[in-house]
């Protein structure tokens, strides 16, 4: 089976076509814990699989190193995107991706013929609760106090698709993502658990973010959880509708058009390597 190896800022993902290769998709859990493992496996993130769609373009599939599914990621959108352009199985600058949390419309920046950044439409975000999930009564959960650990801590909850749970800190470079991220990724507020987005604001119009990927530990860059940082930060008063976004992989820009509530991402997305993995490794 052949795969490629791409990243969007450090968010390092393996790329199989399920176009052209007979996929065998109740496989894909399994095989996203093997290839995922950094030790015995190619190393990633997770997995993406590209698959034909009856409603749009694409299809994607997306499945974290537990073998969990992700409705949907925003790095792994921009990989996707760049994927299908640079392996010539479409022409298009402008895509329609059907995903778990709905049709994603991606848009390929190029420079001399080569993709220089990808666009990526994240659509609305979603504000009450049982949109989140999450448990509890209705409405917006703004400023939730949480207590973890025996600390507390004031989370904005915003859904882009799936859960992100953000929590505003002083000093991101020192916090301790590893001890709280696992934790309140698996919090009993959140039924699906959720992904946890720990950002520092700059300036109004500058954010640094560590995220705690739910399935996945930390990452160098989450595109859903930038997008959630930004709508949390504005809602609260702390940053303005588009900022740029200072990740440990780099930086994206973020933007929430007021005109059709639609949160944009702008960023890089690469490929590293190529290879076949075995399709047999008993």
């Amino acid at each position: 089976m052949r795969f490629s190896k791409m990243h969007g800022l450090g968010n390092d993902y393996v790329v199989i076509d399920g176009l052209n290769q007979n996929i065998a998709e109740q496989s894909l859990p399994r095989l996203a814990r093997e290839m995922s493992d950094r030790h015995f496996g190619v190393g990633s993130d997770g997995i993406i699989v590209v698959l034909p769609s009856k409603v749009a373009h694409f299809r994607m599939r997306i499945f974290n190193p537990d073998g969990s599914e992700a409705e949907m990621c925003g790095n792994g959108m921009r990989i996707f995107a760049r994927y299908v352009h640079d392996h010539r199985l479409t022409p298009r600058r402008e895509l329609e991706i059907e995903t778990l949390a709905g049709i994603i419309r991606p848009k390929l920046q190029l420079r001399a013929g080569k993709v220089s950044a990808v666009v990526v439409d994240m659509g609305a975000p979603r504000l009450e609760r049982k949109e989140i999930p999450m448990k509890g009564k209705g409405g917006r959960p703004l400023r939730e106090r949480l207590r973890v650990l025996g600390e507390r801590f004031e989370a904005t909850c915003v859904s882009m698709g799936n859960p992100h749970c953000v929590i505003f800190v002083d000093d991101v470079d020192k916090f301790p993502v590893e001890r709280f991220g696992p934790v309140i990724e698996r919090h009993d507020l959140f039924p699906r658990r959720t992904n946890v987005e720990f950002v520092q604001v700059l300036a109004p119009t500058e954010l640094r973010m560590r995220v705690w990927e739910r399935g996945a530990g930390e990452t160098l860059a989450c595109g859903t959880g930038g997008a959630a940082s930004l709508v949390a930060a504005h809602l609260t008063g702390r940053a303005g509708r588009k900022v740029t976004l200072h990740l440990r992989g780099g930086d994206l820009k973020v933007w929430w058009n007021p005109d059709d509530d639609h949160v944009f991402i702008t960023g890089p997305a690469e490929e590293v390597f190529t290879g076949e993995w075995p399709g047999n490794r008993d």
